[in-house]
């Protein structure tokens, strides 16, 4: 079962958009409904105070202040977690304002620090955080991947089956020692013992062994 959340930023092609299943929970963040209008694809919520939106939202919309702690991203991650999902799919949250996709992935880092995880994808690249866990890839002919640690420092880092691997090492937040590494055609495992990494490459959720 996963939640997915249209937002208002910049589009990705619709085949990087995984097909509806049975179960899942779509949210229209703000001006994410337009997207989903023109997908075809009808929100179970529609949510936000309503700011990028350029048609009247839906009478059966959630409406927030325009003065709020929170984003319209980070208020249908709420939702979705509120109703008991574990895995979001996260599209329209990158491009535009940097800021706005900077707190999307602190979304991300906060979802994994609960237990959860999301993904945040967009027209040629996906991102997620791990927090003291793992994270398993199928095996990938090809494609960029790098591993940034999101704490100050990540401790008992493992890369393995990547083009350059790691083992027990650690990563700081101020040192870009993960960065452009390359699937290579063989499955690989991304592990931290302590601390936060943040996965970002050109794959998508379906390549991620669950």
């Amino acid at each position: 079962m996963c939640c997915k959340i249209f937002g208002a930023g910049d589009r990705c092609a619709a085949a990087r958009i995984s097909p509806c299943t049975q179960g899942e929970l779509i949210l229209a963040a703000d001006g994410g409904l337009q997207w989903l209008d023109e997908l075809g694809r009808k929100p179970d919520l529609v949510l936000g105070d309503f700011d990028s939106l350029l048609t009247k939202p839906p009478e059966s919309a959630v409406r927030f202040p325009h003065e709020k702690d929170d984003t319209d991203m980070g208020l249908a991650v709420a939702e979705g977690l509120r109703r008991g999902f574990r895995e979001f799919e996260l599209y329209g949250g990158t491009g535009g304002r940097a800021d706005h996709t900077i707190a999307n992935y602190q979304l991300l880092t906060k979802l994994a620090k609960q237990g959860a995880r999301g993904f945040l994808i967009d027209d040629r690249m996906t991102a997620t955080v791990i927090a003291d866990g793992e994270l398993c890839f199928r095996a990938k002919p090809s494609g960029y991947v790098s591993v940034f640690s999101v704490d100050e420092v990540s401790e008992g880092v493992t890369i393995e089956g990547l083009y350059y691997s790691l083992h027990d090492g650690t990563l700081t937040n101020s040192f870009a020692l993960g960065v452009s590494n390359e699937f290579c055609g063989s499955e690989a495992v991304v592990r931290v013992r302590k601390g936060t990494l943040l996965i970002i490459g050109e794959y998508l959720p379906e390549d991620i062994n669950k």
